[in-house]
Order: structure tokens, then sequence, then C-alpha cells
């Protein structure tokens, strides 16, 4: 070989192969040009150079011949090869972009330019790729009205499903039993030990009237977390104990210290308005199901709970796990008054024993001879007599899950209540039936049609739902430090059909876009044509109900800072009316037109939301929209910036903040736009950035153990953007009712959550600073 190279390069060969390679400008080397040649053009006879060496022997020629060939045929096969890996790349980068469904996906078979037309192409087997309109249509078809007609049929003829007992524990087994039989690549449970207040011996509401006492009425329903005991008061009728309508009252001059408070369900959880009457000085409370909220309830009395907050009470920012030392503390939303529900048709006796003022035109509802209150020269008072009692019981969550073929460690969530006080049709069997057809269906989409998704979804069954999402923020709290940086969102299915003519959403905007984008995809059941897109209609957002303390998705959200949706199907402007009740049957449910179609359409909506955020190479969370949010705020705020500078103070540096989120997240979208998507490092960093949206708008500065629900949109307290506009208003009306250190505190925690989240949006630490 060593004489074969010298010759070829010192000397003048009897032939010769001559390569050229060119290196293109912009880098790329994969231009081969090559050129062979024979010095046979000219002089002589073919084969016979003009003009040989004498030194040169004949010999030698054949061997010089076969190391030009060996050289030229390694070229060959080198160019072959090029050609061969710039045509696979450029077909992996043609499907790489069809991955989220985006542009034009036609799935045209590839041949070489080299190959004979009449060649059949060989077929390489490989993963299938599903595009997402295949995907959607998958989801659509294998759902079953049959199936989840038979997962609620296991609710029927039964009376109860309490937390921790007998019937809460097999069915919570039938669960664990069905995901293990849908063959998820996990499946097991979570035990949680807990206190819950149960109902002891007979409560009882009576009447004390010159020495006599009359009994109201003795319910067999309770409210948990109510103080045990025995108040007796005055009776005073405030409406839905909304605190709009407890200044209304005040404003009258009328005492409400030492009264027991009435009002009727509806518009807010029960837990707030115990805790507006406490606030007003009320010993106890009594609510009920009013005829015009909710029709054919007379006789019915509801269950419910008094804490404000969720999760159990006595443990509170800590994990309920058995081996927990749990510290000497209790909730500061216990309620610490009396309180119990009762039927309409008592509250009717009551009032025609009250003799004072008739109710405000707004205040009237279904119960004929409304009274606020007694005349003064009255003696009766109400009696009140819990005898509620404290019990431990263990509670199960069961879980399974599907793991991510690309990002296992990152999950959405699916999650339903499972127990219910009374037979819970409605509140609980609905959910927990479209759970288990939701795991079926997307385990048989992943196991038997090769769909792989790259991110995991967790299927959850959560107990203990009725005394506050007990189970669900146990588990929140038990693995806060996990759950915040890989779940990215959950989706509720509690209480998903109601009625049949309207929509109930509430949601993180960061879902919002996703969400559009599925209804738009659900044909409406109840019509013939059209989807559900067309019933909310294009200013649906507008309509969106902010999540309550009665909703299972609040502590992920308030709480974890996870993004969630909690959507259903309603009759507008009217109640169902056996929620909590002994009567939230399957044959009530089912007086619902088309029950087991809008069961069918809401696991639909889900299903796509979960399967969209697996799908997907980039998050689909629209973390754009918090901008929009935030503006809003500004433009509520701008009216009391005159009041807000009198007192030496500004809201500049709020509005600054506001503005370095706006230029945070266009500096994302930039980022994203330039990336390149076929790096999977790359794209896991801006996903992260994506998914912490949420959680960067709870507030670092305050202890989640002394305020739980730190979001500063959506959660509870002081640090609540609603609270500081609650005070500016305040300012601008009574300035000296206005705790200016409070007020300096509210700002400076809601700019420096802002700025921080617009920090953490940017990315590296070097990109950011505390410059506004």
């Amino acid at each position: 070989s060593h004489d074969c190279l010298s010759t070829q390069f010192g000397g003048e060969p009897m032939l010769y192969t001559r390569f050229s390679i060119a290196r293109q400008t912009d880098g790329d080397n994969s231009h081969v040009e090559m050129k062979l040649s024979a010095d046979d053009e000219e002089g002589g006879e073919i084969g016979r150079p003009e003009h040989l060496h004498a030194s040169m022997p004949p010999p030698q020629r054949s061997g010089k011949n076969l190391c030009f060939l060996i050289i030229a045929a390694l070229l060959l096969l080198l160019i072959g090869f090029l050609i061969g890996y710039l045509s696979y790349r450029g077909r992996m980068q043609k499907a790489s972009r069809c991955l989220d469904g985006s542009g034009k996906c036609e799935m045209t078979p590839t041949t070489s330019y080299l190959a004979d037309d009449e060649t059949e192409e060989e077929e390489v087997p490989g993963p299938p790729i599903f595009y997402w309109p295949q995907l959607r249509d998958l989801l659509s078809n294998k759902l079953s009205a049959s199936h989840l007609e038979d997962n609620l049929r296991q609710r029927a003829n039964q009376y109860s499903f309490e937390a921790g007992q007998s019937g809460d524990e097999s069915t919570a087994s039938y669960i664990h039993d069905q995901f293990t039989s849908f063959l998820l690549d996990e499946v097991w449970n979570d035990e949680h030990y807990i206190k819950l207040q149960v109902k002891g011996s007979n409560n009882k509401v009576s009447i004390l009237e010159d020495g006599k006492e009359e009994i109201l009425e003795s319910p067999d329903a309770y409210v948990a977390y109510s103080e045990s005991g025995s108040v007796a008061g005055k009776p005073v009728y405030v409406n839905y104990g909304l605190k709009a309508d407890f200044q209304k009252i005040q404003k009258l001059d009328v005492s409400l210290n030492g009264t027991i408070i009435i009002f009727r369900a509806g518009k807010i959880p029960l837990a707030e308005k115990v805790a507006n009457a406490k606030e007003a000085g009320a010993v106890g409370a009594l609510m009920y199901l009013d005829p015009s909220d909710y029709k054919n309830t007379d006789a019915l009395v509801p269950f419910g709970h008094a804490h404000l907050g969720t999760g159990d009470p006595f443990t509170p920012g800590f994990p309920s796990f058995n081996h927990t030392q749990f510290p000497p503390v209790e909730s500061s939303g216990l309620p610490r008054i009396a309180v119990q529900t009762i039927s309409s048709q008592a509250v009717a006796k009551l009032f025609r024993k009250m003799d004072g003022e008739q109710c405000l035109p707004e205040w009237k509802g279904g119960v004929i001879g409304c009274k606020v209150m007694l005349s003064g020269t009255s003696n009766m008072t109400v009696k009140l007599n819990v005898k509620n009692v404290m019990v431990d019981r263990k509670i199960l969550n069961i879980f399974g899950a599907i793991k991510g073929f690309e990002e296992p460690d990152r999950y959405v969530v699916i999650g339903a209540q499972r127990d219910s006080w009374g037979p819970g049709a409605a509140k609980a069997g609905v959910g927990t039936a479209m759970l288990l057809e939701l795991a079926r269906v997307i385990s048989d989409i992943v196991k038997y049609d090769g769909y792989k998704p790259r991110r995991s979804i967790i299927f959850a069954s959560w107990s203990a739902g009725e005394y506050g999402a007990v189970g669900a923020t146990e588990w929140l709290e038990g693995y806060s430090a996990t759950l915040h940086a890989k779940a990215f969102t959950y989706i509720n299915l509690d209480a998903a059909v109601l009625g049949f003519n309207h929509m109930k959403i509430s949601a993180s905007p960061l879902l919002y876009t996703l969400l559009e984008k599925a209804i738009k995809g659900v044909k409406d059941p109840t019509k013939d044509s059209g989807s559900l897109y067309d019933r909310v209609g294009a200013d649906w957002v507008k309509t969106v109900v902010p999540l309550g303390l009665d909703n299972a998705a609040f502590p992920f959200l308030a709480y974890a800072g996870i993004p969630v949706v909690s959507f259903g199907f309603c009759n507008k402007d009217e109640e169902y009316p056996f929620l909590g009740t002994t009567q939230d049957t399957v044959e009530n449910l089912k007086m619902n037109d088309k029950l087991y179609a809008l069961m069918r359409a809401a696991a639909e909506v889900a299903g796509q939301i979960a399967l969209r955020l697996t799908h997907d190479h980039e998050l689909f969370l629209d973390f754009e929209r918090y901008d929009e949010e935030l503006l809003a705020f500004q433009e509520k705020f701008l009216p009391y910036d005159r009041h807000v500078r009198a007192l030496g103070l500004t809201l500049k540096w709020l509005f600054f903040a506001r503005g370095d989120f706006r230029r945070a997240t266009d500096a994302l979208r930039r980022d994203i736009t330039n990336s390149d998507r076929e790096n999977r490092i790359v794209r896991r960093a801006l996903n992260d950035r994506i998914m912490k949206v949420e959680y960067d708008f709870l507030s670092p500065y305050l202890s989640p153990k002394v305020a739980p629900f730190r979001h500063i949109i959506f959660g509870k307290g002081s640090h609540t953007l609603q609270s500081l506009l609650e005070n500016l208003q305040l300012l601008a009306t009574s300035r000296d009712s206005v705790d200016v250190n409070k007020l300096k505190e509210q700002l400076a925690l809601a700019t420096w959550t802002i700025k921080g989240a617009a920090n953490a949006l940017v990315g590296d630490i070097w990109d950011t600073d505390n410059e506004f």
C-alpha cells in the first residue's frame, strides 16, 4: 500500500484516480466530487502511455490498478453512506414536525432516487407515529357509554360510602382490581390516618319560648367539624350568608352578637357562610335548601362540613401518615361555633314563630312567610344541640399510572372523589365511572394501538372528599416537594353531570386554550349537530367560575401551584337538588336527559386534555394568558392610584413588575421559536419553565402552614390581589379604616411575587436581576 500511495502522489503513474473534495461555505462536508480518468486519451495504442519510464517494469502495473480500484470502491461506499444518512435524517425531521399535529402530515412512502420504478420498496418496521387527529379519533371511538353505565351501576342500591367505612373500602378494592385488569404500568394504594368528625347521638334544633322547649327538627344529616355542645340565641335570617348580606343587615343597626344565623344553601360553600357568621358574632348557624333554588327538597337535609380549608384540620400543613408526630395544632379554619343543617319545612315553621320584620324583597326565596328577625318584645330563642364526635380513620387513595416513554417523571393527574355521605351518585359516582373508563381506554390505546405518550398519566381515586378534599390534600402535603416539580396538570372529574342544558367551567388560565380546543372537538350529545364549543360560545372565558373550597381541584391550584381544570354539565340558574343528600341516587340522576351520553362527552373532553398534554413536544400550557389576568387587575387598581399616593406610597412598582412578566413571556416564546425541537435536553428545559409558571404565583414569602393557599390570584388570604383590591376600595371610602402597614405589606408581597415569577420565566440566573 505504501508503494501504491507513493507512486500515486509522487510520480506519473500509468493509471490514476483524481479526487476533488470541495468544502462548502456553510460548513457542510456532504458535497463530494470524484473524477476518475486514465491516460489513454492521446498517444499510442489503448492502454499504453506515450511516456513510459524505463525504470518502471510492466509487472507492477496490475498491482497499482488493484490499489486504485480498492480506494475507488471505498469512496463509493462512503458516498452511498452519506446519501443514505441524509435521506433518513430528512424523513425523521419531517416526521418529528408532525408529532404535534401541526403542519402537513402526509405519510407518503419515500423511495431512493436510485431505485428502479419497478423495484418493490423494502418496508422497515418501527413504532407507529400518532398524529393528533388520529389519536383524538381513537379516543372518541373507544369511549363507551355502556361501560360508563356499568361503572355507575356499582353505586346503585347502596346507602352510604362514608370515608374509611365498609362501602368506601369495598369500592377502593374494586377500583384497585380494575386498574390492575387494565394492565396499567403501576397500581398502588396510599394510606392516611386522619381525624374525622361524625354524628354521635341525635342532634336537635329546638324553639324555646316562655320556658317551654319545642323540638323543631332532629335531622339525620350533620355538619362535620361543627363545634359540639348546646347553644341558644335569637334567630336572624341572612339570605345566602354572603359578606354583602351581613353588611346589609348590619347597616340596619342589628346586632348579631350571640345570635343563631339562618341562611340558605348556594352561591358560596357552607364553610364560608359559617366563617362570615362567626365573624359577625353569631354563636350558631343553620343552613337549609330553599325550594326556589333546590326544587322538590322540602323534607331533605344536606350533609356538609364547616372547615374553612381543605385536608385534615388537625394536621394543618403536615401529611397524615401513620408515623407522623403530630404537633398539637388545629387549623385556623375550624368554625368554633355550632352548625347544623335543617329542612326547608323546619325553616318555614320557624319563620311562622318569628314576629319581626319581613325579609327584604331580594332575600325572599321559596319559603313562605320569610322573616329577618324577632320583634323587640319577643323572648323566643333557638336552641342548637350538636353531639358530633371525633374519630380516627384510615383512608385509602388508589392510584394507577401509565408511564411516559420520554419523560416518565412528568405527570398529568386525573382524579375523582370516591366517598360520599349517602349514595352519592352525582357527587362521586359519575366521576368514579369516568375515571375507570378513561383508565381503560387510554391504557388500551397504549398497550394495543401502540401510542407512546411522552409523559405519564396518573389516575387517582380520592377518599374523604366529603370532608374537604382530605384525601387529595393529604397526598399533596405528603409529596409536595416532588409534585410541584413533576405534576403539571390536574383534571377534576367530580360532579361532572348535574344537568344537561349548560356547562360550568373552572380552570387555570394556563389551560384555557387547550380546553377550548378540546370542546371544539367533542360533539354536543344533546343536539343533532354542533360541538360543545357551540354551546358555550366564543366568550366562554368570561363565564369561568372561580374555584372554591368545595372543589377538589382547589388545593392543587392554590396550595400546590399545579394548573387545574374542572368542568361539568348543569342546568342554567338551577342547582341539582339532591347533591349531598340521601336522595343522591342513580335513579334520581337518570332523570337527567341523556345521562350516559353526557358522561361520555365529559370523559372525552378530559381524555383529550390528558392525551394532548402527553403527546406534543411542547407542553400545551398557555403561559401568556397570565399576562392578561395581571393586566385585568392593574386596570382595577388604577382608579385608586391617587389615594395610594396620598399616603406617600405608589403602585408603579407593582405595574413595573407586571411589565417585566410580559417581557418574560415574550422572551420564553422567542426561545421556544428559535429552539431545536429535536434536542430533548433543550425541549425539557423549556417545558420546565412553562410548567413552573403556576407554581411561581405562590407567594414565597408566606408559610404554607400558616397560609396554605398562597396563590396570589386564586388563593385565600390578605396576600391575594383580590384582597389588595378590597383594601384599596376601602381606602377610597374610609381612609381611617385602612391599616397602612398592612397595605404596604400587601403591595410588597404582590410586587415581589410577580417579579419573582417573571425572573423564573426568563430562565437562567444570569438572565435575571432585581431591576424593574
